[in-house]
């Protein structure tokens, strides 16, 4: 009996040992080839999403995708608008170094703002070009035998240039190449590749508003803003084709989704639920710009709640077809959430405590602005329902991939991985801080050192600069301007300022209290406490 006994505690102690061995070894072991997807929204506030304390707006399957790995809560943006934010993303540099700094329509080449001349000239359509030389990170990780694909909102380039998807780094290209094309979800065309794809939409100008007349509160006075086909429907079935067609070698996929983004344009089913859901309300008739809207709290969360509809179709997929477990998602936004075409960041508290109004929100280096949510879930590698409070930017993504993948950077990047964070390691590095330059809206700079935020404010147009510092740690929502009393923390900035800018390649991105070295003003500091 005893030597049946100790037989049996031998092959169990074997078998726990194996086992433990194994956990061991995967622990120790990361996947350089899981399958990678980066999900993008676009104006999607900081406070928008359930897990980052949203009470109107339903979000169950990001709430989910949370709850199955880790949630950043000091995450932000690299810039407080699109074009400049994806640029910064995609190559892994700071607007100090950035050769995109704001949105550019490149409009010496004709009226690029009218809808019905770019679609009957596309010689007209898309951003200014990056060069052709840009290495973006989705290039890199092709070396690494990885395709790359991208669905939603270009913004970097235009057709008949180098600077589109398909001559930048990515094997597949669906969607809007052109950002303003993007002001409704009902075009006429969207590029396959580098072809025109034509829908079977009529041409409704972003701007056009309802005839005189018509009933504001009829739903019929609203019907040209409701098309045939509603763009991000044909993406989302885009980007399954692009997932099944590389099932069987790692993929990236870039989903830069244009939702939630204005115009207010959501399926009909997620804007009745919300009615039913908020009452009545007063219509949108396009004051602000962009399509009016006859129900505009509705048909704003419902452009969210459809949105996070497709997030878990995209992992139901996933599962389904047993590539969930090997794939690594991230989620976030490229900026803050915006304040025109009919929003009301106030009545959804869309920004946290951050704020949402103009000058707090999107177009501004406040939190509101730049602070933007970040979920990040690889089952077996990251912790279940793990928050962290480390600092991180959108420019961090190249140097995270290089480090998980072994694609090497050939230029310099300002990035730092957040690799180590994601895995739950003690060698996390930390930025020593963070930088903002901004040359619209008045003209912007904003540094972040641990928890101090300088801001500059009004460098480029014809008001007082201003000096500004806040300590996020104790005023979150940057209202106490405590910048007369630590001259220290400005001289920091400063010296941090003139290290890291350099001059604008393109001259409508150059400030000129910049240019003429009269950036910091010192004298009016009180004392260093």
């Amino acid at each position: 009996m005893n030597r049946l006994f100790q037989l049996f505690c031998f092959i169990t102690f074997c078998t726990s040992y194996y086992s433990c061995k194994q956990i061991s070894e995967k622990e120790n072991k990361i996947n350089q080839s899981p399958n990678i997807i980066y999900i993008l929204a676009d104006d999607l506030g900081y406070g928008e999403l359930g897990v980052y304390g949203q009470e109107k707006i339903e979000t169950p399957n990001i709430d989910i995708l949370a709850k199955s790995g880790m949630t950043f809560t000091q995450h932000y943006t690299s810039a407080p608008v699109c074009a400049p934010a994806r640029y910064m993303l995609l190559t892994g540099k700071h607007a100090g170094h950035s050769y995109i700094r704001g949105n550019d329509e490149w409009k010496e080449r004709g009226d690029v703002w009218d809808y019905q001349a770019v679609i009957k000239d596309s010689t007209l359509e898309g951003q200014r070009p990056i060069p052709a030389s840009t290495v973006l990170f989705p290039a890199l990780l092709k070396e690494k035998g990885y395709t790359t694909g991208m669905v939603g909102k270009w913004g970097l380039g235009a057709p008949h240039t180098q600077a589109i998807p398909s001559k930048m780094g990515f094997d597949y290209f669906y969607g809007y190449n052109c950002q303003r094309q993007a002001h409704t979800y009902y075009p006429v065309h969207l590029y396959e590749n580098e072809k025109r794809v034509y829908l079977n939409n009529d041409t409704i100008k972003p701007s056009k508003k309802i005839a005189l007349g018509k009933d504001i509160n009829d739903p019929k006075s609203y019907a040209d803003y409701r098309l045939n086909e509603y763009t991000p429907d044909l993406i989302f079935d885009k980007m399954i084709q692009f997932v099944s067609n590389n099932k069987q070698n790692p993929f990236f996929l870039y989903w830069a989704t244009p939702i939630p983004h204005n115009p207010i344009q959501a399926p009909q089913r997620w804007e009745e639920y919300y009615k039913n859901k908020f009452g009545e309300e007063k219509p949108y008739l396009g004051e602000k710009g962009y399509y009016p809207h006859q129900n505009p709290r509705a048909g704003y969360a419902a452009m969210i709640s459809y949105l996070d509809e497709n997030v878990g179709k995209l992992i139901d997929y996933l599962k389904k077809e047993g590539m969930y477990e090997n794939t690594l998602i991230i989620f976030t936004s490229d900026n803050g959430v915006t304040y025109s075409g009919g929003t009301d960041g106030e009545f959804f508290n869309s920004s946290g405590t951050y704020g949402e109004a103009y000058g707090k929100a999107k177009g501004f280096v406040y939190e509101g602005g730049i602070r933007v949510p970040m979920i990040a879930s690889w089952p077996g590698y990251i912790k279940e329902g793990t928050k962290t409070d480390h600092i991180s930017s959108h420019y961090d993504v190249m140097a995270t991939l290089s480090e998980l993948t072994g694609f090497k950077i050939s230029e310099s990047t300002d990035g730092i991985s957040f690799l180590p964070e994601l895995l739950g390691k003690s060698n996390q590095k930390e930025h020593e801080f963070l930088f903002w330059e901004y040359p619209e809206y008045g003209g912007q700079v904003a540094i972040r050192i641990g928890d101090w935020k300088v801001i500059r404010q009004h460098l480029k147009d014809k008001k007082e600069p201003t000096v500004e510092l806040y300590n996020l740690k104790e005023d979150p929502e940057e209202s106490n301007n405590v910048a007369d009393h630590y001259p220290k923390i400005l001289a920091q900035a400063a010296d941090i300022f003139k290290k890291e800018h350099s001059d604008a390649s393109i001259e409508r991105f150059r400030i000129p209290l910049i240019e003429k070295g009269l950036f910091w003003d010192l004298q009016k500091t009180k004392s260093d406490e």
